[in-house]
């Protein structure tokens, strides 16, 4: 439990409401894997600007789950967001896609969804 989150910001937000920390564990399963697929659409058809904002979307979400790859992931942002054309961010793409992808696996165990 917990290896690739934490939910400890949650337990702090939600005043330790065990509904309410399900709820927001569900919404994660929800939004974050389908941001991050189209990331990766993104990024792989060089959209500059769904790439920005796909990242930007994601960052919250990643923060409060502490997914411990908020600096990556504001990479790929930046890199969207400045249109850096000349740099790969494939690198840092994958890491965020894994550390998202351990996450799901883990938070549907952990909350037997």
């Amino acid at each position: 439990m917990e290896q690739h989150y934490k939910l400890d910001k949650i337990r702090e937000l939600a005043d330790n409401d065990a509904e309410f920390i399900e709820t927001l564990a569900l919404t994660f399963l929800e939004e974050v894997p389908a941001d991050a697929r189209l990331l990766s659409i993104a990024v792989d058809s060089k959209d500059y600007l769904a790439a920005y904002q796909s990242a930007h979307k994601m960052k919250p979400t990643v923060d409060l789950f502490e997914l411990g790859v908020l600096d990556d992931l504001i990479e790929v942002q930046d890199w969207g967001k400045f249109e850096q054309k000349g740099k790969d961010i494939s690198e840092k793409l994958d890491i965020v896609l894994k550390a998202v992808e351990n996450a799901v696996e883990e938070i549907k165990s952990d909350f037997n969804v």
